[in-house]
């Protein structure tokens, strides 16, 4: 399979403006996200897709390939689809790779590309959760999956609710899983997916996979035990630079 990993940079974040371009440890987010990435096996080539002269500046100037895209994408998704088709070559499949985990595992990418073999339609990370303050917070997107590691529903909420059983043991009776936000496209996938109308669930949960689920796609899941740090704030930023002698 020939995968092309894609970093969508869109620099006006909502929470977080410019981020990007944060600095950590002397490299801004954006480069170590990059670098990262070039590290996993799998991938043929990896891009930055932005909308920002900025951005689009700053990563010709570290060495990376970059290519500019509209500014009107409302997902991460519909900048991979774009930046796809302005490849120079075809590709089996792509991997979106988040431009706010400075710290991603290359084996991360590696382990979601493990899955794609022509038949698989999408496919995502999942990580067990071990702590009760994650298995409560909806920040932490839960997934519950078939037998054959398909998801079934992602929620903020937790999934599944265990009935009479006491939250503070809930641990302690199931595995409960947490959505790892890399996702992986079939090509001719991608291309659908991207002319979708918004859904009621995905408008429910703010969830863009949902989508994909309540049109009948295949989303399947594969289990990480590796972690990522994702940067959506300045304190978070703050945290990720406390961390950076660990990677």
């Amino acid at each position: 399979m020939k995968i092309i990993g894609i970093i969508p940079a869109r620099f006006a974040s909502t929470r977080f403006p410019g981020k990007v371009l944060a600095d950590i440890g002397g490299k801004s987010m954006i480069q170590r996200v990059y670098e990262q990435s070039q590290k996993a096996s799998a991938l043929s080539n990896v891009v930055v897709a932005t909308d920002d002269e900025k951005v689009f500046s700053h990563v010709r100037e570290f060495g990376g390939e970059v290519i500019m895209t509209a500014s009107h994408h409302q997902s991460g998704t519909d900048r991979c689809f774009e930046a796809l088709g302005k490849q120079k070559e075809s590709f089996d499949y792509v991997i979106n790779i988040q431009g706010d985990e400075p710290f991603i595992a290359p084996q991360m990418i590696d382990e979601l590309a493990a899955n794609l073999d022509g038949k698989t339609e999408l496919a995502t990370l999942i990580k067990q959760i071990t702590e009760e303050r994650k298995l409560f917070d909806p920040a932490e997107v839960k997934v519950v999956y078939d037998l054959q590691m398909n998801a079934i529903y992602f929620s903020r909420e937790t999934l599944p609710h265990l009935r009479g059983i006491p939250r503070e043991n809930w641990l302690k009776q199931h595995a409960f899983y947490k959505h790892i936000g890399i996702y992986a496209y079939r090509a001719d996938v991608l291309s659908t997916i991207s002319a979708l109308e918004s859904s009621a669930l995905e408008k429910a949960e703010s969830l863009e996979q949902l989508r994909w689920i309540e049109n009948g796609f295949k989303i399947k899941v594969a289990i990480t035990d590796l972690e990522s740090i994702g940067v959506d704030t300045p304190e978070d930023l703050e945290h990720a630079r406390k961390m950076l002698d660990r990677f």
